[in-house]
């Protein structure tokens, strides 16, 4: 079977893929760009390809079997392009990691430990306990509210239960009330939902129905010490609001993982957004890394040597997002 990795962030599961897969695998790793003809001939010739998207600049891999996007989302991947004969799965695995992301950067607005050890340093006791007025936060009692409630809400709400936070959830199907979930709401009761809770953390996929979904009315409708967590998609935080929120102290901060610009040809190092996120003291940036662990890794790599074992031998497969023929 022919396998090509295709770009960086497909090459990043590469190393030791041929002992999960054994003899019989011939496996090639291309850049993003295919610039050569050798380049583009054995994408061409493809009958596995593991890559985050495809497009009608990319050559037309006739005889694909599998195209498997090692990551959830699959919005660069057009379906309609790709030939009928390849089934296309994606993979999760990265719910332990931002559900771990999560709790560090809540834990981090109520604990001060960077500060305290920075002043201590300097002989500067401000956190000693023994005085109200140094007395620091902590996230247990509070609400958090979770905006979708796939793979990463439920591990979140495992890991907030064990804080002992209460745990609300909104979701396009609705979802029962467990040892998990302590109330529940629908997407046509996010004004609700928005206004019970003191921690938003939005995981929704980017789809038509979810861009922009948490916009001037959503923030208009949180508690003004709210915190607002996103760690889905960029787009799904419409991002004017979100500047104006966080900008006139409308909530209380924000910790964003997902943006709107990212680094692309021509422009390595961009700032994440046309807004000047950068100047403002209640937002905790970072560069979409919540997922990103050895671990997720490690599963996702499972998950795809597994999936084309599986197409390959006539099995059906894990994660199927179109089948093939």
């Amino acid at each position: 079977m022919r396998i090509i990795f295709h770009g960086e962030n497909a090459a990043s599961f590469s190393q030791g893929f041929a002992e999960l897969l054994g003899p019989g695998a011939e496996i090639r790793m291309l850049p993003d760009v295919l610039a050569s003809d050798e380049h583009r001939a054995a994408y061409a010739q493809a009958e596995a390809i593991i890559g985050v998207k495809f497009d009608a600049s990319l050559p037309t891999p006739a005889g694909l079997r599998l195209f498997h996007v090692p990551g959830a989302g699959y919005d660069a991947v057009d379906l309609e392009l790709l030939p009928a004969s390849a089934a296309v799965c994606n993979c999760f695995g990265h719910e332990q990691a931002i559900a771990e992301y999560v709790m560090s950067a809540l834990l981090a607005r109520a604990i001060p430990l960077a500060d305290a050890d920075r002043r201590l340093r300097q002989g500067d006791w401000a956190w000693w306990a023994g005085a109200p007025e140094r007395v620091h936060d902590e996230i247990a009692g509070r609400t958090i509210g979770l905006l979708g409630f796939g793979h990463i809400g439920k591990a979140i709400a495992a890991r907030a239960k064990a804080f002992e936070m209460q745990v609300h959830v909104a979701n396009r199907s609705p979802v029962a009330t467990s040892p998990l979930v302590d109330r529940a709401f629908t997407l046509d009761q996010l004004a609700a939902f928005l206004g019970s809770v003191d921690v938003v953390v939005v995981s929704v996929p980017l789809t038509e129905e979810t861009k922009g979904i948490v916009g001037a009315a959503a923030f208009a409708a949180m508690r003004p010490d709210a915190v607002l967590v996103n760690v889905g998609r960029g787009p799904t935080v419409d991002e004017e609001a979100l500047y104006e929120a966080l900008r006139s102290r409308r909530i209380g901060g924000a910790i964003i993982d997902t943006w709107y610009r990212y680094p692309q040809a021509g422009d390595a190092s961009p700032l994440p957004s046309k807004l000047p996120f950068q100047d403002l003291s209640n937002v905790l940036m970072t560069p979409h890394m919540s997922g990103w662990t050895n671990g997720t890794i490690r599963r996702r790599q499972a998950v795809i040597a597994g999936n084309i074992r599986r197409r390959f031998s006539g099995e059906p497969l894990e994660n199927v997002v179109r089948k093939g023929n």
